[in-house]
C-alpha cells in the first residue's frame, strides 16, 4: 500500500544521521530513491559554498500541460544527542531516545518523494520540481546557492513549518546575529585582583543593559550564548557573547541591534576592555499579500483537503526567507510537526498523508487554466 510505503521512508530518512554539513548519506537515500522511481534528480554543486556535506537535489516530474509547481524541503537536521530510533505510540511518530525526531524537515522530504512516486505513474495537470536543499538549520545556504534560473517553475511552497497543517505563513522576519569578542586583563583574583579587567564583568554589564525577549509583537531579542575565562582564580581576560535580534519590520531589528550593540561598546568602556563585534544578516524578512495567486492557490487546495486556511506570521526563518529575497516567489506552509528541534519533536501518521494531499490538490489547481 502506498500508505505503508510513505509512512515506512519516512521511519528510514528519520534514522539516517543527517545534521547540517553531513547531508550526504541522506542525500544519496534520497537520489537513489527518486531515480529508482524513474524520476529525473541531478544534486547541484551547492555543497562546498553552502559548506555541506551535499549539494542540492533538484528533481522533476513533468505534467501533461506546460506548467510547473515547484515544492521545497531541507535535508539537513540539527544535531542529534543520540543515534534515532523512530516509535509509532497513538498515531504519533517521536523519537524513542532523549534527541530529536528528524520529522523537521523529512516528514516534507517523505511527502514529497511520494508525490513524485505518484505522479510519475500518473501525470499531474502541471509539471512538478522538487527541490531539496542543505544547511538549511544554519543560515539557509544551500538555498542561497541554488540556481534560480535553472528552475522551470515560477513560484513555490517551502514545506517546513511546525504547526497545524492549514497555516499559510505570510510573513516572516529579518534575522541578525552578533558575537560580541570582550577582550580585557587577565590577573590573579587572591593576590591582584586590581590589576586586572574582567570581560566576563563587562560582558554581564552588557547583557544586563540590554532590552531582551519580546520587545513588540513583531521584535524579539536573545543573547544565548556567553563564554570566557581559563580558571575560577584568574580575571577573565576574554569574554564571547552570541545573540540575536529578529524582527518582521527591517527598521525595528535594525534598531534593536543597534542598542545590543550599544550597550557592549559601552559596558566595554565602563570596565576598561576592549571589544569587537560582527554583525551579520542572516536572512532578510518578508510580507506576502493574501491577494498573491501563489497564496490564494495554497488557501483553496488546504479547504479542498478540509483544513481552514490561516495566514499567519512567523518568528522563524526558512528556505522562504532566501528564496524570496532572491526574487523567487515562495510561501511557506505548515506541516503539522511538532516540538521541533527538541526530544520532544513529534508528528502524527496522519499529518503526514494529510499532507501529501495538500500537495496534490496544489499541483491540480496549478495546472487548472485560471487557478494562476
Amino acid at each position: 500500500m502506498s500508505e505503508d510505503r510513505i509512512l515506512n521512508r519516512f521511519v528510514r530518512l528519520c534514522e539516517i544521521p543527517s545534521p547540517t554539513g553531513s547531508e550526504r548519506a541522506v542525500a544519496d537515500a534520497v537520489l537513489a530513491e527518486l531515480r529508482g522511481l524513474g524520476v529525473e534528480a541531478a544534486e547541484d554543486d551547492a555543497a562546498g559554498p553552502a559548506r555541506a556535506g551535499a549539494g542540492n537535489l533538484v528533481a522533476r516530474v513533468p505534467g501533461t500541460g506546460e506548467g510547473w509547481v515547484m515544492f521545497c524541503c531541507h535535508l539537513d537536521t540539527v544535531p542529534e544527542q543520540a543515534p534515532i530510533e523512530v516509535e509509532l505510540a497513538d498515531g504519533v511518530y517521536r523519537s524513542r531516545g532523549e534527541t530529536i525526531l528528524g520529522a523537521d524537515n523529512k516528514a516534507a522530504v517523505t511527502v514529497l518523494v511520494e508525490l513524485a512516486a505518484r505522479r510519475v505513474a500518473k501525470p499531474a495537470p502541471a509539471g512538478i520540481e522538487l527541490v531539496f536543499t542543505v544547511a538549511e538549520e544554519d543560515g539557509l545556504r544551500g538555498a542561497a546557492e541554488l540556481d534560480l534560473g535553472g528552475l522551470r517553475a515560477s513560484f513555490g511552497y517551502a514545506l517546513d513549518h511546525a504547526t497545524p497543517i492549514g497555516e499559510v505563513i505570510t510573513a516572516a522576519p529579518t534575522h541578525q546575529r552578533l558575537v560580541a569578542e570582550f577582550e580585557g586583563a587577565e590577573a590573579h583574583a587572591g593576590i591582584r585582583p586590581e590589576d586586572g579587567h574582567s570581560a566576563i564583568e563587562a560582558a554581564a554589564a552588557a547583557v544586563a543593559a540590554m532590552p531582551l525577549g519580546r520587545l513588540d509583537p513583531e521584535t524579539t531579542a536573545n543573547m544565548g550564548v556567553i563564554s570566557g575565562g581559563t580558571a575560577a582564580n584568574v580575571v577573565a581576560g576574554s569574554c564571547r557573547l552570541e545573540g540575536e535580534a529578529r524582527s518582521l519590520d527591517q527598521a525595528r531589528v535594525a534598531e534593536t541591534t543597534g542598542g545590543l550593540v550599544d550597550a557592549c561598546t559601552w559596558a566595554a568602556s565602563e570596565h576598561c576592555c576592549d571589544v569587537d563585534i560582527d554583525v551579520t544578516e542572516v536572512f532578510r524578512a518578508y510580507r506576502q499579500p493574501s491577494s498573491s495567486p501563489a497564496v490564494r492557490l495554497a488557501s483553496e487546495a488546504l479547504r479542498r483537503c478540509g483544513h481552514q486556511p490561516r495566514e499567519v506570521a512567523t518568528g522563524g526563518g526558512s528556505d522562504a526567507n532566501a528564496l524570496v529575497a532572491r526574487g523567487f516567489e515562495c510561501v511557506l506552509l505548515a506541516n503539522g510537526t511538532e516540538g521541533n528541534h527538541t526530544a520532544e519533536e513529534s508528528v502524527a501518521a496522519l499529518r503526514i498523508t494529510e499532507m501529501l494531499a495538500v500537495c496534490e490538490a496544489i499541483v491540480e489547481l496549478a495546472g487548472s487554466p485560471g487557478e494562476r
